[in-house]
């Protein structure tokens, strides 16, 4: 018996793995008829049988066992020990028991092979175990150190982020020596094993600042998620050396739209203004609308060390006391910002546009422009909603544009919503902090008229330009969002039903109408929010890609990123896409140059912008939860956002969330009805789902770990049901017996990563979900700097 053979009888079965061979034919196959071959055939048949390549059939005869397919996957972890590996949205995640993790982590990626497979009706999921860790999530950790020598450590660090702060962390004598209380960064060099599975070793490497320094808290997480935020050397460098004017040579080749009255349309605190517009109503009787954005792929050459930490970033992120930009200040608030008075580079996309919300002609080209004002929000709102007399005599000249353009976004309201697009209005938080940083209130922001009308412009010049480059058949990078699934919109639909608002249509054909008329039957309704939120949670994310396939939430056949070029590297891509085939022209050689880097741009970008969403998201919980110490004991109104086995979540009307553990309703034993999505009362009937109106206690908060919990008051005051829950004679004396309903902490992955993936995105979109300009979503923070 050799090696080859073995091989070859290997790779025969393979190859026709859906026969089976008698060991005789297979000899005869290989063409080894000797007499004195055949037992060599036969031991290694026997071998493989015992390796469990090749399976004896019924008949006797041999063939290849099916090859388990290698999944891989990220894992998400419980504290429990347990966890989940997610290896595909369209399938269930495979549960993982704590003795087949392999000690891995929460965002680990993982290979993992099915060990039961998952119930044809969708009951149970399938359970595996995880074969190999491929790639560590944490190759970085942030938390205070805790100076204490022993066992040849110096101290261990506090872990902040909560996916991993039940482990230990011990600080070897290697790298620097911090101080008691500073907080700092870590390498990881040892991570869990079975003799120490809660155990992580590494070498302390950079000092943030103490943990009661100002500031130092947002820090901790800006370095936790790894995110670019001190600018090189050399980029700064290259940013000090370009000119602060535009010069004559710059304007070569350009339109001159200096004379048209261009405006910027901006929140007060914005300093960054990367668009400007203009309208009039044309003799036709249809609209001129331009929309005309900083050009800085003028100023952000490729290849250069700005345009190297431009791509590494990939955008500007919004926390609650600053930002963090894309681009160095010198560009982003000077020579690239839109600032009144003075020339300055643009891309331009100018639209005509019918009655009908049509863009009948447009032209998209490098120009120089003037901004003649720079208008807010308010003012604008002021002249347009208000009418104040004092505001629109200061901007007498500027009126009767600012009077067409709300006439024109209008119309272009009424097209979107005859296509079908989606329009979520939910309340805008934003964080007022003190020069210290601790938050002092959290108040919510009015989206006006003149919000959603710049938003209305981004909208269509995002839009043509999408559409231009398509029809021209060439590499183009666009902003998608693809059709929800399936099974995500049969599970939301199934929800609309328990809380009584069915929807019409066919789930199989998905329209965004559909959904649009799911919003139109909940307006106003103490469930409205909920809705929407669950809405969101059924969709897929948005993202970059150089595949135009549509954008689902809009229902436009072409999208892309245009307007936001200062805080956006996609948006620069566009402009220098733009810029390239008008010089070189669209045939074969002009192609080439991107063809093969826009699908890299895309991955890249999308996953810089989720970086970007994520650490806002974080920062915004930790900012509401120490805003919430203050309070701590205060009764507040709420509304159930989420119901779960473990409890309720609850949302305020300053868009705080947090949980009512079940074992802190008292009052009574409660179960959870899962067709019903709510919690029922064995003795007293009384019921919970989502959108209801409760009021609660502040009881606890832990403003590291993010969590804020509440106790019902009144809970009497909640309806009644006539549904009624399993009875066991086990807890009938135990009034308080709802400790048993603890089968998972609620802050890590109890029921199916419900927190991680439900309510994550329920904070992200409570938080203050209005547009963006372009009719994005927003990073999660409603406190930003700019409204994007």
């Amino acid at each position: 018996m050799t090696i080859n053979l073995k091989e070859q009888i290997q790779k025969h079965l393979q190859d026709n793995a859906e026969l089976s061979f008698s060991a005789e034919k297979i000899a005869t196959q290989l063409n080894m008829k000797a007499a004195d071959q055949f037992p060599a055939i036969v031991q290694t048949l026997a071998q493989l049988e015992r390796e469990q390549e090749v399976k004896v059939t019924d008949n006797g005869e041999f063939q290849a066992v099916p090859k388990k397919p290698v999944l891989s996957g990220i894992f998400h972890g419980n504290d429990k020990g347990f966890g989940f590996v997610a290896y595909d949205p369209d399938q269930p995640d495979i549960y993982v028991n704590p003795d087949h993790t392999m000690h891995a982590l929460s965002g680990d990626e993982v290979e993992v092979d099915i060990l039961r497979p998952g119930k044809p009706d969708g009951s149970q999921g399938p359970e595996g175990q995880v074969t190999r860790i491929i790639t560590h999530h944490y190759e970085k950790v942030v938390g205070e150190f805790k100076l204490a020598a022993q066992n040849g450590y110096i101290g261990e660090i506090v872990l902040k982020d909560k996916k991993i702060s039940s482990y230990k962390f011990y600080v070897t004598d290697q790298g620097i020596h911090p101080t008691d209380g500073e907080v700092v960064t870590a390498d990881v060099t040892r991570y869990p094993t079975n003799e120490e599975p809660k155990t992580m070793v590494g070498v302390a490497k950079e000092t943030i600042g103490n943990k009661d320094e100002p500031g130092v808290d947002i820090l901790s997480i800006v370095y936790a998620h790894e995110l670019p935020h001190e600018f090189p050397e050399d980029v700064v460098e290259q940013a000090d050396h370009i000119e602060e004017e535009i010069s004559e040579d710059e304007k070569k080749d350009r339109v001159d739209i200096t004379d048209q009255p261009l405006v910027t349309i901006d929140s007060t605190e914005s300093k960054d203004l990367d668009d400007a517009v203009v309208a009039w109503k044309m003799d036709n009787g249809n609209y001129h609308l331009g929309v005309h954005i900083a050009d800085v792929s003028h100023y952000v050459q490729e290849g250069t060390p700005l345009d190297r930490e431009a791509y590494d970033r990939g955008t500007s992120v919004y926390l609650t006391d600053r930002v963090i930009p894309m681009l160095p200040r010198r560009l982003s608030n000077g020579i690239c910002s839109l600032n009144p008075g003075v020339e300055r580079l643009s891309m331009s996309c100018e639209m005509e546009i019918n009655s009908e919300g049509k863009v009948v002609n447009h032209k998209i080209f490098p120009s120089v422009m003037k901004s003649h004002a720079r208008m807010t929000y308010k003012g604008v709102n002021a002249i347009l909603e208000a009418h104040d007399k004092k505001t629109r005599e200061k901007y007498s000249e500027l009126v009767p544009m600012f009077e067409d353009m709300a006439d024109l976004h209008r119309i272009l309201v009424k097209m979107r919503h005859r296509r079908g697009a989606i329009d979520f209005d939910a309340p805008e938080a934003k964080i007022v902090v003190d020069e210290e940083g601790h938050p002092t209130d959290i108040v919510l922001r009015d989206r006006g008229l003149s919000e959603r009308m710049i938003e209305s412009f981004m909208l269509a010049a995002n839009e043509t330009v999408a559409e231009h480059f398509k029809r021209l058949h060439v590499p183009f990078l666009y902003r998608i969002h693809e059709t929800p699934d399936g099974e995500r919109v049969k599970n939301f639909f199934e929800f609309l039903s328990v809380i009584g608002h069915p929807v019409r249509g066919d789930i199989s054909k998905l329209k965004p109408k559909m959904l649009q008329n799911v919003l139109k039957d909940v307006a106003g309704t103490p469930e409205e929010q909920m809705v929407q939120t669950m809405m969101l949670r059924s969709m897929k994310q948005a993202k970059y890609s150089d595949e135009s396939v549509g954008h689902f939430g809009l229902d436009a056949d072409f999208y892309t990123h245009f307007t936001s070029p200062i805080r956006r590297y996609p948006d620069t891509t566009v402009h220098r896409l733009i810029k390239w085939y008008a010089k070189h022209g669209t045939g074969d050689d002009a192609q080439a140059k991107y063809e093969k880097q826009l699908p890299e741009i895309a991955e890249h970008t999308s996953v810089t912008e989720r970086r970007g969403i994520d650490t806002e998201r974080d920062v915004d919980s930790m900012k509401k939860a120490e805003y919430m110490e203050d309070h701590v004991g205060e009764t507040f109104n709420a509304v159930v956002s989420s119901v779960m086995k473990f409890g309720l979540f609850v949302a305020l009307e300053n868009t705080v969330e947090g949980l009512i553990h079940i074992s802190n309703m008292n009052d009574d034993y409660y179960e959870y009805v899962e067709k019903h999505m709510a919690l029922v009362g064995r003795r007293y009937h009384r019921i919970f789902q989502i959108g209801q109106e409760i009021k609660v206690k502040l009881v606890r908060v832990d403003k590291d770990q993010r969590e804020v919990d509440f106790e019902l008051v009144s809970p009497e005051d909640a309806p009644k049901t006539k549904l009624r829950v399993p009875h066991d004679d086990r807890h009938d004396h135990r009034r308080g017996g709802n400790n048993n309903h603890r089968n998972g902490d609620h802050r890590t992955n109890d029921h199916k990563k419900s927190w991680n993936n439900g309510h994550n995105n329920n904070r992200q979109i409570n938080r203050g979900q209005a547009r963006r300009r372009d009719g994005s979503r927003p990073s999660g923070n409603g406190n930003n700097q700019k409204r994007r």
